[in-house]
């Protein structure tokens, strides 16, 4: 089913409710339009973070310690 087609066929059934039942389907378009808002600039966030080099640090991390510095080694 078409975008347009789903939009024609939600209008119809709207126009056959009461006021209160088509305040309450435009009040959950409002909330679901802000559920996809909200992750939309979750992704973007996260995409613009992956591509920064802010955190570049964390993923070359130097080697501090060497077998040199056990005490005792074990072997398996």
């Amino acid at each position: 089913m078409t975008k347009e087609a789903i939009i024609e066929r939600t209008v119809k059934i709207i126009n056959q409710l009461p006021d209160s039942k088509a305040e309450e389907i435009s009040e959950f378009a409002d909330f679901v339009i802000k559920q996809y808002e909200e992750q939309k600039l979750t992704e973007e966030i996260q995409n613009f973070i992956s591509k920064s080099q802010s955190f570049d640090f964390l993923n070359k991390e130097e080697e501090i310690y060497s077998e040199k510095d056990l005490k005792k080694v074990f072997s398996e």
